[in-house]
Formats: C-alpha cells, sequence, structure tokens
C-alpha cells in the first residue's frame, strides 16, 4: 500500500475543496483558487476537514498514481494557504537583476539584457540586486519559472558564476595551474 497516497489530507480552515466529474478538484483558500483534473481512476472523497485517495486495484500503474493524486491534492493545499516560494542567487562580477513592473531585466554578461515577464499568478520579487524570490500558489508553475530563470545562465564549476538556488552547493572544479 502507498504509504504517501493512504494518509489523508487536512482540510484548513477558510479552505473548500470542491470535487467534479472527471476528478476535477477545485480548491479554494486565502492565497486563491486552483483547479485541475486528476487521474480518474482514482477515487478521490470528502470525508469531514479530510480528503481521503483511494485507488481501485493493485496495479503498478494504479500504486505510482495513488501516490501522485495524493501529493498533487496536498500541494494545492498548501499552495492555497500559505503558497510557495523559491529563491534564486545571482552570482557574479556585473551580473545583476531589476525589477520594473512585471518585467524581470537580467544582466548576465551577455550583449544585450535578458528580459523575462512574470506568467500569470506568478510574482517575483528583489532583495537587493542579487537575490530573486519567485512566489505563487502553484507549486509547478512557481518551480518552472525558478528553472526558466536559473537557464538563462546556469552556475558554473570554476568561479561559481550564474544564477543558483539559494540551497543549491555548486561543486567546484580547480582551475589552470601555471608552469613549473
Amino acid at each position: 500500500m502507498s504509504r504517501i497516497g493512504r494518509m489523508p489530507i487536512a482540510i484548513p480552515a477558510g479552505v473548500t475543496v470542491e470535487l467534479a466529474e472527471n476528478n476535477k478538484v477545485t480548491v479554494k483558500g486565502p492565497k486563491g483558487t486552483l483547479e485541475r483534473v486528476l487521474p480518474a481512476e482514482m477515487e478521490i472523497k470528502v470525508e469531514g476537514a479530510e480528503i481521503i485517495v483511494s485507488r481501485p486495484n493493485d496495479l503498478k500503474k494504479m500504486k505510482s498514481l495513488h501516490g501522485l493524486t495524493r501529493t498533487l491534492i496536498h500541494n494545492m493545499v498548501v499552495g492555497v494557504t500559505d503558497g510557495y516560494e523559491k529563491k534564486l542567487e545571482v552570482n557574479g562580477v556585473g551580473y545583476r537583476a531589476a525589477k520594473a513592473g512585471k518585467v524581470l531585466t537580467l544582466s548576465l554578461g551577455y550583449s544585450h539584457p535578458v528580459e523575462m515577464t512574470d506568467p500569470e499568478g506568478i510574482e517575483t520579487v528583489l532583495d537587493g540586486q542579487n537575490i530573486i524570490t519567485v512566489k505563487g500558489i502553484d507549486k509547478e508553475k512557481v518551480g518552472q519559472f525558478a528553472a526558466e530563470i536559473r537557464d538563462k545562465r546556469r552556475p558554473e564549476p570554476y568561479k561559481g558564476k550564474g544564477i543558483k538556488y539559494a540551497d543549491e552547493v555548486i561543486r567546484r572544479k580547480v582551475g589552470k595551474t601555471g608552469k613549473k
């Protein structure tokens, strides 16, 4: 039995969960509304103040979908109550970030500044010139946009220049050595 799939999801106060046909789950909370169509094979029930996900049989596909479905619903509930955020650091001489309205402008040593517009439901906040915080209620979108920002200039292993996640550790390499 899936350890994660079996656990009930507690619905906090101020959050409403609605189930429609085809397993369309809508979660409303203080931070906004999220909706998602989940695998039709899974059985989702709202019992009192918790959500229970169960699977029809023990086929390998059903086992893997069980834990996934439960986690997706849990992420939606956490998203509408607390929201998600990812922190990125810009490291390197002359590398900086600036924000104007919804446009994030990154100076990353290219011949042109890189401009990125915040997608729907995602907000980027600058802390100084080198710390970018990506905030939103949808975990998937927050992670995706943070990854897209990081992809503009990935950290390199010699000087550690580039954009990295705040909790990421860069494996450093030793550079060239001179002649003897």
